[in-house]
């Protein structure tokens, strides 16, 4: 799984990026069928009480917070280190309109999937043009 990261504060230092102002950001698919959005993300490591999904004006957040496992080390000496751990989110701008109350959220094997109905669209309704005589 690969996160970038995005910093909150510009004052922070390079070496400060493992505090917990950093959010990483989700790698996720998104693909529409005839009837539905559907987001995919591996996210590893959670539960489905870490995350929360919502939709703001037409633009999907998924954020949560993935706990670093304890360890019985005290002290680590990391010499590579690619997970991130920590909060995490993903916004997404929807192409389609939506029926947020009907959408499905699951995880198996680590990735998180929704499935989101579409809303019908509108059907175009015409406007008769009469002539009015003088």
């Amino acid at each position: 799984m690969s996160f970038l990261f995005k910093r909150r504060k510009k004052e922070e230092k390079k070496e400060d990026w493992l505090k917990e102002n950093l959010v990483g950001e989700l790698a996720i698919d998104a693909y529409e069928t005839p009837k539905y959005i559907v987001i995919q993300s591996p996210i590893a490591g959670i539960t489905p009480r870490d995350i929360e999904i919502s939709l703001e004006d037409g633009m999907l957040i998924i954020k949560g917070k993935r706990q670093r496992p304890e360890s019985t080390d005290k002290i680590k000496k990391y010499f590579y280190q690619e997970c991130f751990w920590g909060n995490f989110e993903k916004k997404l701008i929807l192409p389609k309109e939506v029926d947020i109350t009907k959408a499905r959220a699951s995880m198996k094997n680590g990735v998180l999937t929704l499935k989101i109905p579409k809303l019908k669209e509108k059907e175009k309704e015409e406007i008769k043009v009469e002539v009015e005589e003088e």
